[in-house]
């Protein structure tokens, strides 16, 4: 009989049905697409031990599997693998498998080894070029190798990955965003305040130092809510004591999605002033693309993918200048019209770019071309010309 395209699809970012494994959902109505998804049972990331979620995903097959070393050292989730997924591929036989994990992690060597005759397509997030300590830098040219297809990011995710090697296609994919929890606020009051607000880790690199700063410049009274944890925060609070800001800024600790979005509801703009570092270089901001789908606009640095993700749908300032960002607050305040404005053309960004519709289509073509590539004809395939020439 024939069947359709069987995807093998391994996420750890897929472990909360909140988080990375909604962009799966618009595959439930797909019948030339056979998807499975691999998941680890439990996952370690910033502090927190987040539990799977049940697999009872419609449409597709979600598989929680045990992992080992899923928390090893200063790599942290690069080094995990999953024991069974040698049985789960020789029992599935894909004839994709894609990782939405980086090229040197354990488990794209562990992928790349098992998969058999699938395409390999790799998902890629890295946007900083730098040669890795060993094995990690061997483990990235084996694993670009065998690669088939590679979904990027942003452009500079697509630089990282040419110089380990790779020369094949590149698709580019986005991140989606949850719109039935995001979702356009009603016209708040007029505020004699401007109220910023910034969701995320509290951390150096976030650049909220430069926020602080540029409220203290300012002429005009602006209050910061801050929601997040990191060990930034003693330092962020002791510089607010010394800007005499103790009345402008609140704190609140992370929280589950629908009260981000009435948190966002609350904001004139959201900020997210990253800085870049040796090590960091924004590679998307999800918190750009929550935001404007609750119709407000972002404040944004000049960090890596930053003023991409943002588009029409806000401002942009340049990255470590307060002096900027101040004279910005100023504007804005004085221009609730623009904010309103701003604040339309964020949620057409996210109708237009950032759905998770517009996400599962990338993705689809990306494990169709990299079907296509190691068929034996090395033909262009359709859905329908792949049911019909493969077999069970």
């Amino acid at each position: 009989m024939s069947r359709p395209l069987r995807v093998l699809s391994i996420a750890h970012a897929a472990v909360s049905r909140e988080a990375g494994r909604l962009r799966y959902a618009p595959f439930g109505g797909r019948t030339d697409l056979d998807v499975h998804l691999v998941v680890p049972r439990r996952w370690h990331q910033f502090g927190r031990a987040i539990d799977a979620d049940p697999p009872d995903d419609p449409g597709i097959r979600v598989h929680v599997l045990p992992t080992w070393l899923p928390k090893a050292g200063p790599m942290g989730w690069y080094l995990h693998i999953y024991p069974g997924l040698r049985g789960l591929i020789r029992t599935l036989r894909p004839d994709v498998v894609h990782l939405w994990e980086e090229p040197w992690s354990f488990v794209a060597l562990q992928a790349s080894l098992l998969r058999g005759p699938a395409g390999m397509v790799l998902e890629v997030d890295q946007n900083i070029l730098k040669r890795l300590p060993p094995p990690f830098e061997a483990i990235r040219r084996f694993t670009l190798a065998r690669t088939a297809h590679v979904l990027a990011r942003s452009p500079d995710a697509t630089a990282v990955v040419r110089a380990g090697g790779y020369a094949g296609a590149v698709t580019p994919i986005g991140y989606g965003v949850d719109t039935r929890t995001f979702r356009p606020r009603t016209e708040s009051g007029p505020s004699d305040v401007l109220r910023l607000g910034y969701v995320g880790r509290l951390v150096v690199e976030k650049g909220l130092d430069d926020v602080l700063d540029a409220m203290a410049r300012s002429r005009v009274p602006t209050r910061l809510a801050i929601m997040g944890e990191g060990p930034h925060a003693p330092h962020l609070r002791r510089r607010i004591a010394e800007l005499g800001l103790e009345r402008s800024v609140t704190f609140a600790p992370w929280a589950a999605p629908a009260e981000v979005a009435r948190f966002f509801h609350a904001c004139d703009a959201v900020v997210l002033a990253t800085r870049t570092t040796g090590a960091v270089r924004e590679q998307f901001g999800r918190v750009i693309i929550e935001a404007q789908a609750c119709g407000v606009p972002v404040i944004g640095s000049t960090c890596g993918a930053i003023p991409s993700v943002v588009g029409p749908g806000g401002w942009i300032v340049p990255e470590s200048d307060p002096e900027a960002m101040a004279r910005l607050l100023e504007r804005i305040a004085a221009d609730p019209g623009e904010r309103s404005a701003r604040g339309r053309a964020g949620l057409r960004n996210v109708a237009e770019r950032f759905t998770y519709e517009a996400v599962a289509d990338a993705l689809a073509q990306a494990w169709l071309a990299a079907a296509s590539a190691v068929s034996p004809s090395n033909e262009r395939l359709t859905p329908g010309a792949f049911c019909a020439g493969n077999q069970d």
